[in-house]
Parts: C-alpha cells; structure tokens; sequence
C-alpha cells in the first residue's frame, strides 16, 4: 500500500515522500496517527496545496521540541518502587511511569513518546528514550529505588546489590577480629592464673591452649 507521509518517519522517509507499507501498519499506525494519507491523486494534490503550511507547522514543533530536549537531555529522575532484597522490582516501571516523574518536574512529556528499548525489572539506573518530535530525540535515565535514601546511593554510582555485598563483608571481618579477641584475651587470662599460682610463665600450658585454638579455627 502506498502512502504520502504529513512529516518524517524514522527508517521510512521524509515528509513528502511517497512510500511503500504493509497495509496493516498503515491502517493501525500512519494513517491512525495523522502520519500519512493514502496516496491517491487526490491526498498527493492536497499535500502539495498545504506543503507550505505543513513545513512551517513541522519547524515550529521542532524548535519546542528542541527546546524541552535542551532542558530534559542528560537528567535523570528518580522513580521508588517497592523490591525484593535481590533488586527485582514487584512490577515494572512503564512509560507513564516515565511520562510521570517528566511532568512532576515540569516537562510536557507524553507516554506515547517513551520509548523503552529493555522493560525496567530491577533496580538501578535505566535509560529511556524521549521521541519529542520525528527529528528531535532525547535520553533520560530513570533512577529506580525502594527509597529516596538508596536512590542517592545509586546515584553515585553504587548498586544496592554492591553496597549489600559490602555491608555482609564488613559483618563477617567484625565477626572474625571479635573471636580473635576473645581468644587472646582467654589466652592472656590463663597465663595470669599460672604465673600467680606456679610463679613462673606457664609455656607449656600456652603452647597447649595455641594448639587448641589452632584446631578449633580449623
């Protein structure tokens, strides 16, 4: 099916064009969204009548579009989300979601110009597209967290998964210098009790407790 295109198209062509498509993704898509018009004798000569006044629409949406792309390319916004302790979100983050948090701070975004190339299933930092206009294209990132607090932390480049891995570390280093404290202080202990009752330093009992604790560590 052929059809005369009212403005770009990604991958199909410019306005004005006269292009070849499937006639399901010209019924459901093109012609739906006021993309396209049926390219009979008639549309052609339509188009040509209002070329000029379609060029001038297509500069002015341009430049609007440039400008919030100008403002919103490069941000990054922050979306809390209820998560599992592994990351994986109960849910998925959508475009509406990212059409949301556009307009809370601000921005005319509609969802219908999101574009989510990967669905958002976990937390993290994600990329998402803006399509503000056919020529006219933008990138934010999508700060997804169960808290303002961990969001920060994603921020700065740090995933929860990490920052979990290091708290676990960190217990379990505690943990092993609280028990080699405990040993010495037991050891200490017992050569203070043999020295007062003997008045000697008690090297056997010592080397009897060091082969202890050596077998009890392994």
């Amino acid at each position: 099916m052929q059809v005369i295109l009212l403005e770009r198209v990604a991958k199909l062509g410019q306005m004005g064009d006269v292009v070849e498509v499937k006639p399901g993704f010209a019924r459901n898509y093109l012609l739906l969204q006021g993309k396209a018009l049926t390219a009979s004798k008639e549309n052609i000569a339509q188009f040509e009548a209002q070329k000029a006044d379609l060029e001038a629409k297509n500069e002015e949406t341009r430049a609007d579009a440039e400008k919030i792309a100008d403002t919103l390319g490069g941000e990054q916004f922050v979306v809390i989300r209820q998560a599992s302790d592994g990351g994986n979100l109960y849910g998925s983050v959508t475009t509406r979601d990212a059409a949301e948090v556009c307009k809370e701070a601000g921005h005319d975004v509609d969802r219908r110009q999101v574009i989510i190339r990967t669905p958002i299933k976990e937390l993290g930092l994600h990329e998402v597209e803006l399509h503000l206009h056919p020529e006219v294209i933008t990138t934010i990132t999508l700060n997804v967290a169960r808290s303002p607090e961990e969001a920060e932390i994603q921020a700065q480049g740090k995933s929860i998964q990490e920052l979990a891995a290091e708290e676990e570390a960190q217990a379990e280093f505690e943990i092993a210098e609280l028990f080699d404290d405990i040993g010495a202080a037991q050891l200490d202990e017992l050569e203070t009790e043999v020295e007062q009752a003997s008045g000697e330093p008690a090297v056997q009992e010592k080397e009897e407790l060091d082969e202890k604790l050596s077998d009890d560590d392994q």
